[in-house]
């Protein structure tokens, strides 16, 4: 799962990015240079912390998120749309942190000359589009010239095309985002590798400064929006855990503003994480919303999923009522699922199989 953190020059980029990795990162790069900066880091579960205290195990492992840190865009691609390597990386992410300038800084000029956060919003979600809207047309030239010369594919599968992407078409050029059409499932397979940037999940992240209010912006249906300090957040990630945890006592903080960006980043995805526990691990593993057992259990080991027979099941919540696995089926409480039974977030997934 690999999110790119965007946004125009002198957002705050990379202060999001050396917050929610304790990176330490420079944060002044040259405005509309391309340069990208990844790292991955855990996502903070408190139902993990619960597991690994309950089976002290030799290892806890988390789930993960990779974040890259985009330079490049600034709100000019034009008629031509974005180009090279940007747009290599842009349409192999996963979904987007869009940052949206909202702190004042004299020393950091806004390169439009004020601080207008719906304004850079607007101009981000734009040049997403027009690129979309081009690739869409030039799409459709190709299909067009196909149908016409005739004697390559079925003319059905390319008339099927023509009308996807011409909806396509219509919805980019009515300056609505792909984001929410509609698509079956052999549609999002025609659309799959062109990686349409206006279609990928996006989370809006409002970088407003220390003291200042939390911003708004009207976002597009369906695009979330959250603020964070992240000059602070930053700070605080640089800290040692004994440093911050002192810093949270003495300001009543619960914990890290970062901490509900990483997971709102994972809920971003649209997935969730189950678990498996034992002595030697503890671990979370990620599947898609929706996913079945059998699909649970090959993320797991592709051996589990030849072999599936069951799936033992229980809620986090009930386990740790319960005090462990062993209670649970004593009294009865661990439930026994088929292979397509949907995974709920947040269970512990025990596979039976035979080999």
């Amino acid at each position: 799962m690999r999110l790119g953190i965007i946004g125009l020059p002198q957002a705050g980029k990379t202060t999001i990015f050396n917050a929610l990795t304790r990176g330490n990162q420079p944060t002044t790069m040259g405005g509309g240079r391309f340069e990208v900066h990844t790292a991955v880091v855990d996502v903070p579960d408190h139902r993990m912390d619960g597991l690994s205290t309950m089976y002290r195990p030799k290892k806890t492992t988390y789930a993960k998120v990779t974040y890259a840190d985009i330079a490049g865009l600034d709100g000019s691609a034009g008629s031509d749309g974005i180009s090279g390597q940007l747009l290599n990386q842009l349409t192999q992410l996963d979904g987007f942190l869009l940052v949206v300038r909202s702190f004042e800084n004299v020393s950091v000029p806004h390169p439009a000359g004020s601080i207008d956060p719906q304004r850079d919003l607007e101009t981000m979600l734009a040049e997403f589009m027009i690129n979309d809207l081009i690739v869409v047309e030039r799409k459709l030239e190709r299909l067009d010239e196909e149908r016409k010369k005739g004697g390559g594919r079925d003319k059905a599968v390319i008339g099927r095309e023509f009308d996807l992407f011409t909806r396509m078409y219509e919805t980019l050029s009515s300056e609505e985002t792909l984001r929410g059409l509609t698509l079956n499932a052999e549609e999002e397979k025609i659309i799959s590798g062109y990686g349409f940037l206006s279609r990928k999940p996006l989370l809006v992240v409002l970088n407003y400064g220390e003291g200042d209010d939390i911003p708004s912006v009207n976002a597009p249906a369906g695009i979330r929006t959250v603020g964070l300090m992240g000059k602070l957040e930053m700070d605080i990630a640089q800290l040692t855990d004994e440093e911050a945890q002192m810093f949270f006592s003495e300001y009543g903080i619960e914990e890290p503003g970062l901490n509900r960006m990483i997971q709102e980043s994972y809920d971003l995805l649209g997935v969730l994480s189950f678990f498996t526990i034992g002595d030697d691990e503890v671990r979370a593993w990620t599947v898609r919303r929706g996913a079945t057992a059998l699909e649970a259990a090959g993320m797991i080991h592709t051996d589990l999923q030849k072999g599936f027979i069951r799936a033992e099941v229980i809620g986090f919540e009930d386990l740790m009522e319960l005090g462990g696995m062993t209670e649970a089926k004593n009294k009865g409480r661990l439930r026994v699922e088929g292979k397509d039974y949907l995974v709920q977030d947040g269970e512990i997934v025990h596979v039976r199989f035979n080999i």
